[in-house]
């Protein structure tokens, strides 16, 4: 199989990728980042783009599953609005060209607790985004 990640350079994204890159099932990972995070493997493919240019990478989105890892804090965003254009809008942009370029299945790492009625920004951002990816359908077998 061929994963497709988002958000591979974070703490969770990091782990699902080590463990990718180990599994025999999948025959390549392309990561998708700002910077290039320097890592090497024979079965990466390390896509550096622009996340607010969707017409620029959208047609590379193939693969047979998308993992969508990313995220931010408030903290590190400096703001709401920057929070949320990082959790809902980029992955909401992600899924939608899995969608479109037919990708069968999409995983979202997402809060535990997440609610689109969660008084909380970010319970409410992240209930938004599992709303966002409903398109996705999951084979575990």
């Amino acid at each position: 199989m061929q994963a497709i990640v988002i958000g591979a350079t974070g703490a969770t994204g990091a782990d699902l990728l080590n463990l990718l890159l180990q599994d025999n099932a999948f025959r390549q990972v392309d990561i998708f980042v700002r910077r290039n995070p320097g890592i090497q493997h024979e079965k990466l493919k390390v896509h550096v783009i622009d996340f607010d240019n969707p017409d620029q990478w959208g047609e590379l989105v193939k693969g047979d599953v998308l993992f969508s890892c990313l995220g931010t804090t408030l903290k590190t965003a400096g703001s709401q609005e920057a929070q949320w254009k990082i959790d809902y809008e980029y992955q909401y942009a992600f899924a939608k060209a899995a969608s479109e370029n037919g990708v069968p299945a999409c995983v979202l790492v997402s809060a535990d607790f997440a609610s689109p009625a969660s008084r909380n920004f970010y319970s409410r951002t992240a209930g938004r985004s599992r709303k966002g990816v409903r398109f996705c359908t999951v084979d575990y077998t």
